[in-house]
């Protein structure tokens, strides 16, 4: 399927050939959505990811009912979408909900650690390392079974409370992260405030602690416009891994000042014009999220779903 108005494809030189998106949307994108999804349409709506050409879809998230309402029903919708032929994380809290997503099957698990302390006590109620203790025995049952862990660091550029936050404040997290198992590491922007300079300095630490770039992903939110460009710096260092979230849902239920996450379709269209091969399929990208917004009964705002909606209730008709 073709898009009127792709991109014209000019390459820049020191970029990757291919970016892996690990697309968050159906997790991370509605689990701040006040009203309840059906497990229908979230099952419907990774398929729908999925079809696209997105080969990394984190699914849901095994915690508590009481922390994440929306996700109550990871045990009802990860067997309607298990049979995809797709990877599909999950996050874990702690070996409760480790035990929960391998019951089902689950083959890629998340933890998700804080680079500051007020973060970590907002969202985990524990120190930094009170909580990377806490996931030290989910890492360690994951790698004995075999499963494929990816540890999530948020604020590594700001935090609502404490401010900006230090270099080697993050890369400590990062270092104990890897020691302790994690197969790849994703850099938080929680809240939005990094820009280019920042994601270099923090880049450029890591590669000084030998931690290597391809276990590195990122994961930036819009809520200064600088999303992309901070992508870009990224991929210059050589970083193959983003996040994104289809029609750029989403936000951060213990940071109010979080706002939406990189649209995927934002950065398909950036990472096409710069001849950067994803797999995906922008047209049906955009019609999968226009149909998501249909549900959610508000447009969506991804400047390149809205851009190219008219295309999107082309494709709509034809499903």
């Amino acid at each position: 399927m073709t898009v009127r108005g792709l991109p014209m494809t000019v390459p820049a030189p020191g970029l990757p050939e291919r970016v892996r998106i690990h697309e968050v949307g159906a997790r991370d994108g509605l689990q701040n959505e006040q009203a309840t999804v059906p497990t229908e349409v979230k099952a419907e709506f990774v398929r729908r990811l999925a079809g696209a050409g997105l080969t990394t879809i984190e699914a849901t998230s095994f915690v508590h009912p009481r922390w994440v309402p929306q996700l109550a029903d990871a045990e009802q919708l990860f067997p309607l979408v298990a049979d995809l032929p797709v990877e599909l994380p999950v996050l874990v809290p702690n070996e409760r909900g480790l035990d929960r997503a391998l019951a089902l099957g689950a083959r890629r698990v998340a933890v998700f650690a804080s680079a500051t302390e007020s973060f970590a006590k907002a969202n985990l109620n524990r120190t930094v390392d009170e909580a990377l203790a806490m996931f030290a025995p989910v890492v360690e049952r994951a790698k004995a079974d075999g499963v494929h862990v990816r540890g999530y660091l948020s604020m590594c550029f700001g935090d609502p409370w404490e401010g900006a936050v230090p270099v080697p404040q993050v890369v400590r997290v990062c270092r104990a992260l890897l020691d302790m198992g994690c197969d790849e590491l994703s850099l938080g922007d929680t809240i939005g405030v990094a820009t280019p300079g920042h994601v270099v300095a923090l880049l450029a630490a890591l590669d000084e602690e030998r931690i290597p770039v391809g276990a590195l992903g990122v994961h930036f939110h819009d809520t200064y416009g600088q999303a992309l460009a901070n992508t870009l710096a990224a991929l210059q260092h050589g970083v193959t891994t983003v996040d994104a979230s289809a029609g750029g849902l989403g936000g951060c239920p213990f940071a109010k000042s979080a706002t939406g996450n990189l649209a995927t379709e934002d950065l398909v269209w950036m990472l096409h014009g710069l001849g950067i091969d994803t797999g995906v399929d922008l047209g049906r990208l955009v019609a999968t999220s226009a149909w998501m917004a249909g549900r959610l009964g508000r447009p969506s705002p991804s400047r390149t779903v809205r851009a190219l909606a008219h295309k999107a209730d082309e494709d709509l008709k034809e499903q």
